[in-house]
């Protein structure tokens, strides 16, 4: 049985990834990073190793990859030094001996034509990863359907959707159903060097959502795609940051630019069921 060490436990997803692991291995087999002490009291009572820490912890990784077959790096934010934390687990699987490693990457078309950079850490992680010799699963995950929501705003059903996206495509897929597929192929897969892009099986427009929103509610959603800098007056005039204006761009124009419309079927295969299309998704992500 692998001993699995899952970072970034207290998100979403890494909470999920844990929850489907627990199913069918045993709590001592998983080992756990939190930066939470909370969660890690949770995770313990579970029967979970848990340790507190985070990616610029040198001293806790070590701790916390002691006789770990297999990492999961669930990438970090992006309010710090990204690219160092992900070297510094990289860099402590390989110290410690750990054998295999997976990585929580993205799902984008062409990473030499990203207009939002932040994106291209996720493929400077990828290539790290194949460089430290390191047996490795990359998980590269569609945009989650559960930033629709934050997208289209809190008055949409009033004001409708405005973004600078035309008619570009996004196979969305729930944050919980990623986590769900990952862990089945963190128990299945020999870490034999894959790349899995895990989509939906079909991609969506925003003028898609907002006809779905349209069915699911009786009223009227119009989308209207406009152009980049009336919309980034919007935004500001609207009390939005103007570094989250610019990262709010730069995910619009990377979908316009089909970035974000591979659609494979390797999701399903690892969840083993169709994911949930848009349309359910958005009644479950708006209470419709």
């Amino acid at each position: 049985m692998k001993q699995i060490l899952v970072t970034g436990a207290t998100g979403e997803l890494g909470t999920t990834v844990i929850e489907t692991l627990l199913k069918t291995m045993r709590a001592e087999n998983i080992s756990v990073l939190t930066r939470k002490e909370e969660r890690k009291t949770e995770f313990e009572q579970k029967g979970l190793n848990a340790f507190i820490g985070q990616y610029s912890d040198i001293e806790t990784l070590e701790k916390a990859m002691e006789n770990v077959d297999a990492v999961l790096l669930i990438s970090s934010g992006d309010q710090g030094d990204r690219m160092q934390e992900h070297k510094n687990v990289i860099n402590t699987a390989k110290k410690k001996g750990v054998k295999n490693i997976a990585y929580t990457s993205r799902s984008l078309k062409d990473k030499n034509t990203l207009v939002n950079k932040l994106m291209t850490e996720h493929f400077l992680t990828e290539d790290y990863i194949k460089k430290s010799g390191l047996n490795y699963i990359i998980f590269r995950n569609a945009l989650y359907m559960d930033v629709l929501p934050l997208f289209v705003g809190k008055q949409v059903f009033e004001k409708g959707i405005i973004q600078p996206a035309g008619n570009g495509k996004v196979a969305y897929v729930l944050k919980g159903e990623q986590a769900e597929a990952m862990a089945n192929a963190l128990m299945t897969e020999k870490f034999e060097n894959q790349t899995f892009n895990f989509t939906g099986d079909d991609a969506y427009s925003f003028y898609d959502v907002a006809t779905a929103l349209t069915e699911l509610s009786g009223k009227q959603v119009i989308y209207k795609s406009v152009e980049v800098e009336p919309f980034k007056k919007i935004m500001l005039d609207n009390g939005v940051p103007k570094p989250m204006v610019k990262k709010i761009v730069g995910f619009n124009l990377d979908i316009k630019n089909g970035q974000e419309a591979t659609v494979t079927n390797e999701l399903q295969h690892y969840l083993g069921r169709k994911p949930t299309n848009l349309k359910e998704g958005l009644k479950l992500l708006f209470n419709l």
